[in-house]
Parts: C-alpha cells; sequence; structure tokens
C-alpha cells in the first residue's frame, strides 16, 4: 500500500509540473515573436513527452499488478526464499541461486507467462532492473497473446 500512496503522490506532483511547465509554454506562445513562440512550443512538448512516459509506466505497473493477483490467486508466486544481510538486504549470493533456478524454468518453458513473471521478480531481487523490465513486459505479452520480439 506504501509504494501506491508513493506512486500517486509522485504522480501528483509531475502533473502539477506539467501542468505549470505548460502554462509557460502556452505564455510564450501568447508572448508572440518568432524567439518566444519556438521556446514556448519547446517548452509545450516537454509536459507531452514526460505525460506519455507516466502513462505508459502507470500501464505497465498496472498491468504487473494484475499478473501478481492472477498468479497469487493461483498459488504461483514465488516465495521469499532469500538470505537477508542483517541491515535487510538481499544476500547477493542468495539472490543469484534463486536467480538460477528461476532462469532454469523459463528455459524450459519458455511460452508460459508465470515463468517470465517469476523471472523478472528474481532479476529485480538480483538488482537487474532493466532485464526485470523487459522479462516483465514478455511475462505480460505472453499473457495477453501478443507476438514476443526475442533479443
Amino acid at each position: 500500500m506504501r509504494a501506491k500512496i508513493t506512486y500517486l503522490v509522485t504522480a501528483a506532483v509531475l502533473v502539477f509540473y506539467f501542468v505549470l511547465v505548460g502554462s509557460r509554454g502556452v505564455m510564450l506562445i501568447q508572448y508572440g515573436t518568432p524567439v518566444t513562440v519556438a521556446f514556448g512550443i519547446a517548452v509545450l512538448i516537454l509536459p507531452v513527452i514526460g505525460l506519455w512516459f507516466l502513462w505508459k509506466n502507470t500501464q505497465f505497473v498496472r498491468r504487473a499488478n494484475q499478473l501478481a493477483a492472477e498468479l497469487d490467486a493461483e498459488g504461483g508466486l514465488p516465495l521469499d526464499e532469500l538470505s537477508r544481510t542483517p541491515s535487510g538486504r538481499i544476500d547477493r549470493d542468495s539472490a543469484d541461486r534463486v536467480f538460477a533456478e528461476r532462469r532454469a524454468e523459463t528455459e524450459a518453458a519458455p511460452d508460459d507467462w508465470r515463468t517470465w513473471f517469476r523471472l523478472a521478480v528474481a532479476y529485480h531481487d538480483a538488482r537487474d532492473t532493466p532485464r526485470a523490465r523487459k522479462a516483465m513486459q514478455r511475462a505480460i505479452a505472453l499473457h495477453d497473446g501478443k507476438p514476443v520480439q526475442t533479443v
């Protein structure tokens, strides 16, 4: 729940920022000189790109949460079997061991979204966020029956 609140607060702050920047872009355009119009258009592009990224990220998180709920209902969520340091951080060797198991599971069933979901969790635990995101995107695509690009 804390993560949802943090995400919503961050999204609200970003939207406020985009509105503020967008209003400055409109003011520059209204000023009417060629230079300020050009700057105003450039300033308006930034909030549009930011809103697009925020929307795409929100869709990704929503879909990943839906998969997690479905996998939880099936009893297939990965168990937290990781060792932790006294400070609470995941032990690297433990994360590597679980990752190897998840990778083998995924190689055995490459068309099953569940194995890709669990692999994404293992990547995340191993602190490899880019690969965790790619694995989760693949799990979402497989779940939705969309064609999956091979890398």
